[in-house]
């Protein structure tokens, strides 16, 4: 696994369009969607946010779908989704947090794509996700004792899942995107499919 530092590096250079998809993992709140839009740009790929898909798909909200089918459901039709666009043509895929529990959905994200975790400290990510009412697995709950309590399940996943990580924190979104396209490139020269 590569890892690098959000904020430590010079402008990378520009790499050609990767022939896999792009699978951006991590905590909500993260920023893999703004992160993800920007790499995408930078990369000249399509990006697509796993949630919208799901809800493009199912035609609800993800809160609408917790709230009247289930957490189980959910991540049913999420599998489903995360399926699809492994299965097709190359993007920059911010996944869910919890997508790679799911553990299809991790054996297609090796099989199909190069996955990017992105980490930052958990107090930054709890101030991010007080800004919006729009996540069911924080709903009544205080944002940093559930996102402990998540990280603690889902970060061996991460760690097991992802081919390169990145530290990001607070610090702009094109210092992150910078970080990513420097440990993808380090990750390439190794040898690794692009």
């Amino acid at each position: 696994m590569v890892s690098a530092e959000a904020s430590t590096e010079a402008v990378p250079p520009a790499i050609p369009a990767p022939t896999r998809t792009i699978a951006l993992v991590g905590l909500m709140g993260v920023g893999k969607s703004t992160v993800g839009r920007r790499l995408a740009a930078r990369l000249g790929l399509p990006f697509v946010d796993g949630d919208e898909a799901i809800e493009s798909a199912a035609r609800m909200t993800v809160s609408d779908i917790f709230a009247q089918l289930g957490e189980a459901e959910f991540r049913a039709g999420e599998a489903r989704v995360m399926r699809r666009l492994l299965e097709g043509p190359p993007i920059v895929l911010a996944t869910g947090g919890g997508a790679v529990l799911n553990p299809e959905t991790r054996e297609l994200m090796k099989e199909h794509a190069t996955s990017v975790w992105l980490r930052a400290d958990l107090k930054v990510v709890a101030q991010r996700v007080q800004r919006r009412d729009t996540r069911p697995l924080l709903r009544g709950k205080d944002p940093l004792v559930a996102l402990t309590a998540m990280a603690e399940v889902r970060y061996p996943v991460y760690a097991e899942t992802a081919d390169v990580t990145v530290d990001v924190g607070a610090g702009a979104h094109g210092q992150a995107v910078d970080a990513i396209v420097a440990a993808l490139n380090d990750y390439w020269a190794k040898g690794a499919t692009a």
